[in-house]
């Protein structure tokens, strides 16, 4: 989300009415329809995200003996979803009734850490390009200590982006969202798309892949899916912000984009149950897409 200065006024054009005397729907009243749509996808993000991802921390401590080495990142994303889905009843206070910019600031750090969430799926993206295109440097590396060092950097990576995003009126601090968002959408999708073509291909002398290679083929290009659908929004839009006027961006464009991206705390626990259900029915204590040279 924006800076606190640049949230009641439109980027840099000022209201004819003072920030204490208008919510921000009411700012949007003109066109509501967006808002309310973000606002109902935030509490679906509670409803169904904050059970899904605690599963998901439950199922991964029942199995930590025959985990897979993305665990740990999954599980500090889980974690992270968890402490995102817990807003929407602040954010629909702040937006619909409240009309003090205090409260915007711990929103504003809550946003900030949602939206350096691409930090922790690149991680997991890596992982498993690493595993499936170059096995034998990933066995190598295979140990999960600095896995939990990378973890950690990420973290501080998060937290201090975040208390940026509070302080507010950091210039053209919105473009390092665009940068970051950018090039995690760019890198989630080469790993992706390099893992695809890599289980494309037959193993020799076999003229059809392995049954189990055919399931971890549909389940990344699930998540190719679901990775365009969560993050495309953003980098189509934000990149052009100039081009829009103000409060068309703010009213508008800012909570289409921001309602497709948050909803991944949902989307993305419920994509990692099915993977495990998956990789379980087969028989395989790897991910199926680390099955690759079966």
């Amino acid at each position: 989300m924006m800076a606190i200065p640049e949230l009641f006024r439109f980027d840099n054009s000022p209201l004819n009415i003072s920030p204490a005397e208008q919510t921000v729907y009411a700012k949007c009243a003109h066109m509501p329809a967006v808002l309310i749509f973000y606002l109902v996808l935030q509490f679906i993000n509670m409803l169904l995200g904050i059970p899904a991802n605690i599963m998901v921390l439950w199922l991964i401590w029942k199995n930590k003996g025959d985990s897979s080495t993305s665990d740990i990142f999954i599980v500090h994303l889980a974690i992270l979803d968890i402490f995102f889905c817990l807003i929407p009843p602040l954010e629909l206070a702040n937006l619909v009734y409240l009309t003090t910019s205090s409260n915007w600031y711990v929103l504003l750090f809550f946003y900030g850490v949602k939206d350096s969430s691409p930090l922790f799926l690149s991680c997991i993206c890596l992982d498993r390009y690493m595993a499936v295109c170059h096995p034998i440097t990933f066995t190598k590396l295979k140990d999960k200590w600095h896995r939990s060092v990378c973890a950690g950097a990420v973290w501080l990576a998060i937290l201090a982006y975040a208390a940026a995003k509070c302080v507010g009126n950091i210039p053209h601090f919105e473009k390092a969202f665009t940068v970051m968002i950018v090039a995690a959408f760019a890198f989630m999708l080469f790993c992706n798309v390099s893992i695809l073509w890599a289980l494309r291909q037959s193993a020799p002398g076999r003229d059809e892949s392995h049954p189990v290679k055919k399931k971890a083929f549909k389940m990344v290009l699930i998540i190719l899916a679901i990775i365009v659908f969560n993050y495309f929004p953003p980098v189509a839009l934000f990149p052009f912000k100039e081009y829009f006027s103000p409060e068309v961006f703010f009213c508008y464009i800012h909570y289409i984009a921001f309602g497709f991206m948050d909803i991944s705390s949902s989307i993305q626990p419920v994509l990692y149950l099915s993977w495990e259900k998956l990789r379980r029915n087969t028989g395989y204590v790897d991910d199926p897409v680390f099955t690759i040279n079966i």
